[in-house]
């Protein structure tokens, strides 16, 4: 009788709750709303391994597609014009197109730039032909003001690359020596340096000026406002010089620079602006965030720190990521919870730490690629994941996106690499399947929205998807190498290169030698005094200067510090230790990636 009773009881409790039709709505349309997003990405948890190696094809022909019609048309042309298949060079009669002059130089930028992704490729014969192309043409003297910044990244940093590619007894991408190299690259090298040199000189506050000619050695007297990034990004590629070739000046410049910007950061907040006049040493700009302007300046003191070792790096960089979180960082404190917003870094004052544009730019999406070199995954995942949205949205990515009304403030994209690099530093970190897609989705959209007739052009408009008739040499060095990186599974790189090679900011690979931990000067004591004097030598000893460190012993002492925000400890794991059982789901939950599509506006909200 009893269980009569309760039979009947719980038959008229559902019968209750049928006859309240919103009871009944809301409960249903959550159920179908988690079952809806669920099956929307749920396609991202798998990515076959005959996909994978038809998309790493698929990226050395976009690469080779580019670099050949470079090869055929332009070169030895700085650039190639994809459109009308021509080459371009320096805008001669236009000094003050610093968009164009800025970067080209008359000296085969695009064939330069382009040799450590031949070598990643596998393409040995065709990187030892550009090497001898190089040596045999190449030369500096030449009557170009260019930007030192652009310079050093895409040059000098390609020089020094290909050079210790070559004299890497290692050879892991194939026998790239040449029998009858002599250093020609590092010589040239040497010789670029020297010629940026002048803008560091009579400076009042150590910071270069951003042009110099490279025949004269004059500075460009019209502008004297410099950048962040510009100023205080030089310190990897001149301090490798300084160490191959044990003059030590170079380094010096490049650290008294860093240490400048260091010095004049907001001593409230911590932060530091975007723009610096170099004669006052006053902000221009007080614009403080994580894109253009200052991007790769926190990205250095991290690499520096692992390339060479030096403590006080690590601890500028760990001070400037507090600064980063506590003022930048918007949204809810734990980037993995459902309720609040999703967290984002705006642009804010300097000096307040208040709120300055409601817009993000392309550069910031590199920022979760150094968020996993530092070990904070979770919060990669969630910066990267923004970045995805706003890709889906228009097919590539605005150079500035305004988060408030869901549009581009800026529109055109140039062929950037930023967000591919973080889409392929996450996949190393977290093995996740996720990030295969989000390679397929942007090499597919490179495809059909930026081929032209002989290379890929930059888009004018992303929303029309209008193009202009401009292939920049970061295409072939970055956006090529990482996308081929991140489906070439069994690339030397990806099996053991990790603890053996870094990535400049322009992604160039430099290998992690015992050479660059030595200060050659710091055993001569007729040698200058470094200024530096919070150096962190290394104790190991080496019975061979180009014997490979392998970083994991140094990535174990940065795992040990824990950054605070807003009083939460953040996930400092390092980028291979995330859960074997979490690579076989998404790394967000599919709430969360509903939620960011609907935040820029991929997915308009039913009302």
């Amino acid at each position: 009788m009893a269980i009569l009773i309760f039979i009947l009881s719980l038959l008229l409790f559902v019968l209750t709750i049928g006859y309240h039709p919103d009871s009944a709505t809301t409960i249903n349309n959550l159920n179908i709303t988690k079952i809806s997003h669920e099956e929307r990405y749920q396609h991202y948890l798998y990515f076959p391994r005959s996909e994978r190696l038809l998309y790493r094809e698929k990226a050395r022909e976009m690469f080779q597609f580019g670099y050949d019609n470079y090869m055929k048309y332009a070169f030895p042309k700085d650039e190639l014009d994809p459109i009308h298949c021509r080459g371009r060079g320096p805008d001669v009669e236009r000094p003050e197109n610093y968009n164009i002059n800025d970067v080209l130089g008359e000296f085969s930028l695009t064939l330069i730039d382009s040799l450590d992704t031949l070598a990643v490729m596998g393409n040995v014969s065709e990187f030892q032909h550009a090497v001898k192309l190089v040596i045999d043409h190449v030369r500096f003297d030449r009557n170009s003001t260019i930007q030192v910044f652009e310079a050093t990244i895409r040059v000098l940093g390609a020089l020094l690359s290909a050079h210790l590619l070559i004299i890497d007894p290692l050879q892991p991408f194939g026998d790239l020596k040449i029998s009858d190299y002599d250093n020609e690259l590092l010589d040239l090298a040497h010789d670029l340096a020297s010629r940026l040199l002048p803008a560091f000189e009579r400076t009042p506050h150590g910071l270069p000026y951003p042009r110099v000619n490279l025949m004269t050695g004059m500075v460009d007297g019209s502008r004297n406002d410099t950048s962040t990034a510009g100023a205080g990004s030089l310190s990897l590629e001149f301090s490798i010089l300084s160490r191959l070739v044990g003059d030590p000046v170079y380094e010096r410049v490049a650290r008294r620079a860093v240490n400048s910007l260091w010095a004049k950061r907001n001593n409230v907040t911590g932060l530091l602006g975007s723009v610096i006049d170099v004669n006052s040493g006053e902000w221009l700009g007080q614009l403080s965030g994580l894109g253009a302007g200052i991007d790769s300046f926190f990205e250095y003191l991290l690499k520096n720190y692992i390339l060479f070792g030096d403590e006080s790096d690590l601890r500028m960089f760990d001070d400037a990521y507090r600064s980063v979180t506590q003022y930048l960082r918007r949204g809810r404190v734990n980037c993995m919870d459902e309720e609040g917003i999703h967290p984002m870094f705006v642009n804010v004052n300097m000096q307040t730490g208040q709120l300055a544009t409601t817009w993000i730019d392309a550069l910031q999406a590199s920022f979760p690629a150094v968020q996993v070199l530092r070990g904070d995954i979770d919060e990669a995942i969630c910066l990267h994941a923004l970045y995805y949205s706003i890709w889906r949205k228009f097919g590539v990515l605005p150079e500035r996106f305004n988060w408030q009304i869901k549009m581009p403030d800026v529109l055109f994209y140039p062929l950037r690499p930023e967000f591919i690099e973080s889409t392929y530093f996450l996949y190393q970190a977290t093995k996740n399947p996720f990030y295969l897609h989000v390679g397929r989705d942007i090499l597919d959209n490179l495809n059909t929205y930026t081929r032209a007739e002989c290379g890929f052009a930059t888009v004018h408009d992303v929303r029309d998807k209008t193009l202009e008739d401009r292939m920049e040499s970061f295409f072939l060095s970055e956006t090529c190498k990482y996308l081929f990186l991140l489906f070439d599974e069994d690339n030397y790189l990806n099996q053991h290169g990790a603890n053996h090679y870094i990535f400049t900011t322009e992604a160039h690979i430099i290998p992690l030698m015992a050479k660059l931990r030595k200060k050659v000067w710091d055993s001569n004591e007729m040698a200058p005094c470094v200024e530096n004097k919070d150096v962190h030598m290394d104790k190991h000893s080496y019975t061979n200067e180009n014997e490979l460190i392998n970083v994991n012993r140094d990535l174990v002492k940065v795992e040990k510090t824990v950054i605070s925000n807003k009083k939460k400890r953040i996930n400092e794991s390092s980028c291979r230790s995330r859960p074997i059982s979490h690579r076989h789901q998404l790394p967000l939950s599919a709430n969360l990636l509903y939620q960011l599509d609907e935040m820029v506006g991929v997915i308009i909200p039913q009302p």
